[in-house]
Order: C-alpha cells, then structure tokens, then sequence
C-alpha cells in the first residue's frame, strides 16, 4: 500500500531492491518490550525503543532507519538510562513539529524527557532547576529527564503505572493506568493532575483516548469502561468478559471510527472487537491466532484493518469491513507475518501507514503491509 508522498523505501530500481526493503531488522542488546514510532513529519522512520531488564536500571534506545542503506541505526547519544522496564513509551503526538520534541514513558512513575537536535542545547533546563543528565555512563547524552509526574499526593511513591496513552487531539494531556484501580489525566504542561479517578474494581491494564476528553480503560476486573471528563461521577460498561473476573489486558480505540475499539483478554488467542453503540457483544472475535494475543494496533488511515500479534509468533492484518454480516467460521486474516519468536509489541505507524513495527526477543522488526 504505497503512499505515494516520496517517502518510502527504495521503491526504485529492480524487483530484488523491492523485495529487499520488505523487512529491517534490528537487533537490541538486550530483550525489547516497550516500542514506539515517531509521528514527527521530520523523523520519519524513528522509533524508541525499551529494554525489559530485571534489574533497575534499563535501557532506552532512540533508533533511525537509513533508507538509503536499509539499516537500522543506533545512536548512543540518544540512548539513556530508565529506572526499571517502561510498561509503555510514546513520543510527543505532534506530527506539524510545532512542540518540543518529546518522549513519554511510564513504569513507576509518568516521566517526560527532552530530545535534542545537537548538543548545542542539550545542557539547558527547563527552568525548574530539575534537569538532570540521564546518561550516566557518558556524559553526551542529547536526551534529559524533563518531568517526573507522581500521581499519589500522600507519598513519594505511586502504583506501577501499567500504560498511558498520549491525547492526540490535545496533546497537553496524557492518561496513565495504575495497579491501584486508578487513572490519572496529567495537564503536562503543568505538571499537574487534572482528575485522578478510581477506575475499576482492580488493577487498570490499559488506557486509551476516543477524543479530547473521553477514554477507555481495561482492568483485571474484565470490564471495558469509558469516562467522560465532563462527567467524572459516571462511566459506562461496554463489555464485560464472559468468565467472570478474567482480566483484559489491551485495549485500542479505533482512531477513524471512534465508534470501534478492541479488547485482549488475558491468556488467550481471541481478540474482541466492540461497537460502543451496541454495549455487552462484541461485533466479531477474532480467533485464528494459534496462542495468547499480547498486542493490538488498529490502522491509522483507514477504520477498518487492524493488526495483531502473539505467542505464536504471528502478526495478522484483518479487514473489518464485512463487520456485523454474519460469517461463517469466523473472519480470516488479509496478511499475516511469522517472527522468530513471540511478538510482545505491535505499533503501526501514524505518519508511514505502510510500516508495522514489532519487537520479539531482542529484535525489532518494521515491515511493510
């Protein structure tokens, strides 16, 4: 599916070339779990990626597809140090660059870091006297700690956030999901809380926006609830899933057609696919992955595909387009994909709608669909 704008890989020169710039690999130190893309017009093809370390401090990559040679590149001053695996990192939803360039990630607290174009301007602050070099084993660090955002007013400490999600349409907003059965909204150009609430009756997995100020959330307790920030005293169930208490894990909300949003639950090979206008059942269930769906990334420019990955170390594309007609054994995939090992992470992304990103093992992996 090209996109015709000029910015694809190699579509020039002979079949081989073609096939040749199908798939970039690149392979991390250590084992990825969090992965992003870029939506900045003047970074294409760059994403963050995040290490899964027992450990405390871990590791975060900012890394670069040369088109020009296929290679994905590492830049060490753009890799730092990350208290313990980020659940989650997302960089700054500003595709026009009118914003500071920036990277979100959550783990025990909401953290906010500064990219900087050269090193010129790496050692400035931001004015609270709060930057500090993350780079801790060498000085040249283009990347600084900008904000440590603590949802928990009664102590230094707060719930692990599990997720947060980045509001596109107002992009000083960020929602976070915590192990407490919260989920905060932060105004970060503030640093502030806008509404903290108590989401669900157990841990929140998963946040996601539907528009400026609604989100869902998905929790351990197997509900799939939507909030509305002019009315904080309600929320609506949407879903609940059929064995009681069997936690969902993921949840995406279609960007072009607000009206779909899709559910993992924990420990199987199904995906659930919602309609938020009809609450309880599900429009389809996608169910021809061989093993544990871990991640879901519904296609940025167009309402009707979406891509998922597993533990059997597939990433499928599905056409949603015959949703709600009665199908006989279920909906197949258009496109499916077989890694080297399980697929933990799945992003699709917004300014490229040709490239999907998965990471497995130590790998990440951008292909084209």
């Amino acid at each position: 599916m090209g996109t015709g704008s000029g910015s694809e890989v190699k579509q020039e020169g002979s079949d081989e070339q073609q096939k040749r710039s199908e798939i970039y690999t690149y392979e991390a130190p250590w084992h990825i779990y969090a992965m992003n893309w870029s939506v900045r017009r003047d970074k294409k093809y760059r994403l963050a990626i995040a290490s899964l370390l027992e450990q405390l401090p871990n590791r975060l990559e900012i890394v670069q597809l040369d088109d020009s040679t296929g290679e994905i590149r590492s830049d060490p001053a753009l890799s730092f140090e990350h208290p313990y695996p980020p659940t989650k990192t997302i960089f700054i939803p500003d595709k026009e660059c009118q914003k500071p360039d920036l990277l979100a990630t959550s783990s025990d607290f909401l953290r906010l870091w500064r990219i900087h174009d050269d090193d010129s301007d790496a050692h400035l602050g931001n004015g609270n006297g709060d930057e500090y070099n993350t780079n801790t084993n060498s000085g040249g660090s283009r990347v600084r700690l900008l904000s440590l955002l603590n949802g928990n007013k009664n102590s230094e400490f707060c719930g692990p956030l599990t997720s947060f999600d980045w509001n596109e349409a107002e992009p000083r907003r960020i929602g976070t999901s915590s192990i407490d059965t919260t989920c905060t909204i932060w105004d970060i150009e503030r640093e502030a809380v806008d509404t903290q609430l108590i989401a669900h009756d157990k841990e929140v997995y998963d946040i996601a926006w539907g528009g400026v100020g609604v989100f869902a959330s998905v929790s351990a307790d197997g509900s799939v609830r939507v909030f509305d920030l002019r009315d904080k005293e309600h929320s609506t169930i949407i879903y609940e899933s059929s064995d009681p208490d069997t936690p969902l894990v993921r949840l995406g909300w279609n960007k072009q057609d607000p009206r779909y949003m899709a559910t993992i639950i924990m420990d199987t090979a199904k995906v659930v696919v919602l309609d938020i206008r009809f609450p309880t059942l599900p429009v389809v269930e996608l169910q021809r992955h061989q093993a544990s769906v871990n991640a879901i990334a519904w296609a940025p420019h167009s309402s009707c595909h979406i891509c998922t990955a597993g533990d059997d170390s597939q990433a499928l594309i599905w056409d949603l387009s015959s949703m709600g007609q009665p199908l006989d054994g279920g909906l197949d995939p258009i496109l499916a994909y077989t890694a080297g090992a399980e697929i933990e992470q799945l992003q699709w992304s917004s300014s490229q709608p040709d490239w999907v990103a998965i990471a497995f093992s130590s790998k990440l992996q951008i292909l084209r669909v």
